[in-house]
């Protein structure tokens, strides 16, 4: 147990600004093994923006509440992942190589079609949970935030990691994982839907509609991502990591958007 608790406060550290105490270990290898803790750190992120996202709306208006929910869940996240999206976008549309893309993802500079990227998943996000309102917002935060991380552990378990020479410059990334870590994973980013059975009117029918397209959608997003990395770059690196999470929580609050009218 306190084994598991050390891999836990590892995977806070590397995915988060919260502190943990300085004792902790920073081997890769510890990183490897505190992966399968990424949807748990979801749960985190997401309540504690759920959390921001309620205390701000009892004295703001709720377009102002939830924006300042997203710019903290930015600063409690260090915008690691965003920060990964946008040079993916950077990196994919501007080189034609392998060696260019994996250069350009490097560079801590963002670019043109990283700027332009990253504008339109900011803006994809607030207007998305806008027009939820703010009870089904906050309910599809505390989902997306689990599943979106999943999405990138399973890159994880069946891709390899491209960067052949690493560096100081690259992120800090897991470079492999076990099935029965994945199923844990797994097993962490699944208990999230379960409150949408009891946080609001669904029937078990309409639960099972949801969570099927959610899973048509992913399965969508990962795969067309999946093959763009293998293609250019034959696996993932830290920043496409990013970038999977990144896309899969927008699919998730698109599918929100297009399903719950429909069940609700």
């Amino acid at each position: 147990m306190k084994k598991q608790w050390q891999l836990l406060l590892t995977a806070v550290m590397f995915y988060t600004r919260i502190r943990v105490p300085e004792r902790i270990n920073h081997a890769a290898e510890t990183l490897n093994l505190a992966t399968k803790y990424l949807p748990l750190i979801g749960w985190i992120i997401g309540g504690a923006c759920v959390l921001a996202l309620y205390l701000f709306s009892w004295a703001l208006p709720y377009p102002v509440a939830l924006l300042l929910s997203m710019a903290f869940s930015v600063w409690l996240t260090g915008a690691f992942h965003e920060d990964g999206f946008a040079d993916c976008c950077d990196g994919f549309g501007g080189g034609w190589t392998k060696e260019k893309i994996l250069d350009i993802m490097k560079d801590s500079r963002i670019g043109t079609y990283g700027m332009v990227g990253l504008l339109l998943v900011m803006l994809l996000k607030f207007f998305c949970l806008y027009s939820l309102g703010l009870p089904h917002a906050m309910l599809a935060l505390c989902i997306a935030h689990p599943l979106s991380r999943f999405v990138a552990v399973t890159v994880i378990y069946t891709d390899n990691y491209a960067r052949e020479n690493e560096d100081a410059k690259a992120k800090p990334v897991s470079k492999g994982i076990d099935s029965s870590d994945l199923l844990l994973a797994g097993l962490f980013a699944i208990l999230p839907l379960l409150s949408l059975y009891w946080w609001t009117p669904f029937s078990w029918t309409r639960v099972g509609a949801l969570c099927g397209g959610w899973l048509v959608a992913l399965v969508l997003v990962r795969g067309y991502l999946v093959r763009l990395m293998r293609k250019w770059i034959g696996g993932y690196t830290g920043d496409c990591l990013g970038a999977v999470q990144q896309a899969s929580e927008i699919a998730i609050y698109l599918l929100c958007c297009v399903l719950w009218p429909a069940t609700i």
